[in-house]
């Protein structure tokens, strides 16, 4: 039973599944919308929003907190510079629907920062 066993495994052990949400996570952050599929979308958007209100706190334990997640330093810093994000309170990450994938007919979302 998973019972209080909170999100998706998506198919991978522990250390694939972080390291895939931090790619994610990254490119989000990096090209401000991505393509994937559903259920990566609903396990990607709390970790995103999280790090958006950490990053709002502008201190040096923030940049460590978000240094932890995203190893790219360019895009870490374009977090913290992005002002449009930390006007609004939440809900900073639409999720579109595309349709499914050709091949295995994975429904396909757009998640995109909402300016």
């Amino acid at each position: 039973m998973r019972h209080r066993k909170k999100g998706n495994r998506l198919g991978r052990f522990s250390a694939e599944r972080k390291a895939l949400l931090r790619n994610l996570v990254t490119a989000l952050f990096k090209h401000e919308s991505i393509v994937t599929t559903e259920a990566k979308a609903k396990e990607l958007v709390p970790l995103a929003e999280r790090l958006i209100s950490i990053a709002k706190k502008q201190d040096l334990n923030a940049i460590r907190r978000v240094s932890r997640v995203i190893y790219e330093k360019e895009v870490a810093s374009k977090l913290f510079s992005s002002s449009h994000l930390f006007s609004r309170e939440s809900g900073h990450i639409r999720i579109f629907k595309l349709g499914v994938r050709q091949g295995d007919g994975a429904p396909l979302v757009k998640v995109a920062l909402i300016k």
